[in-house]
């Protein structure tokens, strides 16, 4: 028998021992993605007629409509009952600061300005709050975290009084590993969670003072939401604590705080120290707000494909379909927040996604889940309520695979794990994507906290692992400093601005293709299983999931 027959049949073994470990092609669904399909629903939910995807608009309307229209016409089972929707009730509430606060101190009084010095707002619904002379303390980073032996409010009353608190947490500016995660930020550092822990400990108000580098986006952020109505989960009848008035003010009128009271901005640095007292500055504040609340229920959008063996077990991947909406016009006078990387593009791949799970030719095992969910940028409402009321049992969903900003350009040879060491969904991206000659990468703006801001959060919180991929940087081609130039530029320019507009002349589509072919081979790898994902050790969520499983 000649090398070329033994070839052949080495050949056919071989192809035949695959087809018996693997119960599906490898090919199987891949060929579907199509980045002018993908580039449509992207121009689509980022044009000016969808008004910026705020939840309780028009644009919600359309929004929703138009997920629901797609998925019907894939063939995609409703994935509430006989529903495609899940309703969130939330408050919408229109908090408005009187233009300055006055602060009181021993060497005099004198106003901060509104919008410029400080921006304020409210998570309850009375119809007007006031501060009156409510005094000032510095508590730190504003952090009760016994797993790292810190509390910034031991020994300290803060009932009825004004806190104020640095953004991030102790190891940032430090760059102490031993101190919470160095540089990477825990939940410890997040906004939402400073004003939890305030309202907790019982604070008439909490502000946050704003850094840069500390928060990962400039003080304009904050300011582009001033005045303007704010989504919160309707908790009408719930024992849930919330501060009267919370906030930001730049670092630069920390300083002017503290050299009223008689100190300096030595005092930020001093917090990063175990065992920093807060304290009282020795100053009142008093401003006044107006409220008008009102109450009603947004939209989750939600379909799937049952599995064909296990259908109670489900991988559900996720994509916020809102943004926000119509608010303070650009310098070009423009209003509209079009949001079409942050999250048209999410949403579009999530549509996409389901197109290429739909037409496989070997249906998954698992049941497959397609979950858009509102008021992401709000605090992440919709997956917050789903996580809470879940549609499918938390001990039997396997994975959460979210998708929050697709890449815009060409191919990369890498993608983005956040959330490094965080559980094995990393380890499947990594085998996935070194079998078709890239690599895996992290993110290295860990001091971000982008593992705590987008809503596959939510999932982790409860238990499920969850998978955050971005877009790599290193561009095929043109390399890594190409790469970073763009994410740069992005959170420069175009994060939570108007300019975040869809440019057919430049949103090549093919890179975020790519990337989703990745993050779909994971989870059909997963709809075939039967064993779960787990968290690793060292994960603040492993115990979470052990416990749910019990």
């Amino acid at each position: 028998m000649n090398k070329l027959h033994l070839s052949l049949i080495a050949s056919v073994l071989f192809v035949s021992c695959a087809s018996k470990n693997s119960p599906f092609n490898e090919d199987d669904g891949l060929s579907v993605f199509n980045a002018d399909t993908l580039k449509k629903h992207i121009s689509v939910l980022a044009s000016d007629e969808f008004m910026g995807r705020m939840p309780f608009t028009a644009g919600e309307t359309k929004t929703v409509s138009y997920l629901q229209e797609q998925f019907k016409q894939m063939g995609l089972e409703p994935g509430n009952g006989d529903s495609y929707i899940q309703e969130v009730p939330m408050a919408n509430i229109l908090a408005t600061a009187a233009p300055s606060m006055q602060v009181k101190s021993a060497k005099g009084t004198f106003n901060l300005k509104a919008f410029d010095d400080y921006i304020i707002w409210t998570d309850k619904t009375d119809s007007s709050i006031s501060l009156n002379d409510a005094e000032l303390v510095f508590a730190g980073y504003g952090v009760v975290a016994p797993e790292y032996n810190w509390n910034d409010y031991a020994g300290l009353d803060v009932k009825g009084k004004v806190v104020l608190v640095m953004v991030n947490d102790p190891g940032f500016w430090v760059g102490d590993t031993t101190l919470f995660k160095g540089k990477a930020m825990t939940y410890y550092g997040r906004w939402t969670y400073k004003f939890e822990e305030a309202a907790r400990q019982g604070a008439k108000a909490c502000l946050i003072i704003h850094n840069t580098a500390a928060a990962s986006y400039p003080f304009s952020v904050q300011q582009n939401s001033f005045n303007t109505t704010r989504l919160k989960l309707d908790n009408r009848g719930k024992n849930i604590p919330n501060c009267d008035m919370i906030g930001w003010i730049p670092e630069k009128i920390s300083h002017q705080l503290f050299a009223a009271a008689g100190y300096d901005s030595s005092l930020l640095v001093k917090a990063n120290q175990p065992g920093f007292k807060a304290m009282s500055l020795g100053l009142q504040m008093s401003t006044t707000m107006k409220v008008k609340a009102s109450f009603n229920k947004s939209s989750n959008v939600i379909a799937k494909i049952t599995g064909t063996k296990r259908p109670d077990e489900v991988i559900v991947y996720t994509a916020h379909w809102d943004h926000l909406g119509i608010g303070r016009p650009d310098q070009s006078g423009d209003s509209i927040y079009n949001g079409a990387l942050d999250n048209a593009s999410g949403t579009a791949g999530l549509l996409e996604m389901a197109r290429a799970f739909k037409q496989m030719n070997t249906k998954p095992e698992r049941t497959i889940v397609f979950l858009a969910v509102t008021a992401e940028e709000q605090g992440l409402l919709g997956s917050a309520y789903y996580s809470a009321n879940p549609i499918y049992p938390v001990n039997k969903t396997v994975a959460n695979i979210n998708m929050d900003g697709l890449n815009r350009f060409g191919k990369t040879k890498d993608m983005v794990v956040v959330g490094q060491g965080q559980s094995e969904l990393e380890d499947y991206l990594k085998e996935a994507i070194e079998k078709t000659g890239g690599y895996l990468s992290f993110d290295t703006h860990t001091e971000a906290g982008h593992y705590y801001r987008s809503d596959h959060f939510n999932f982790a919180k409860v238990g499920i692992p969850a998978l955050f991929a971005n877009s790599g940087v290193d561009f095929e081609g043109k390399g890594k400093e190409y790469g970073k130039a763009l994410e740069n530029e992005y959170t420069r320019k175009n994060y939570h601005q108007p300019s975040d507009n869809y440019d057919p002349k430049t949103w090549t589509g093919d890179g975020a293709i790519n990337d989703l072919k990745l993050l779909f081979t994971i989870g059909r790898k997963m709809g075939f299983e039967t064993s779960f994902p787990k968290w690793k050790e060292g994960s603040e969520f492993k115990l979470i999931r052990e416990k749910s499983n019990k």
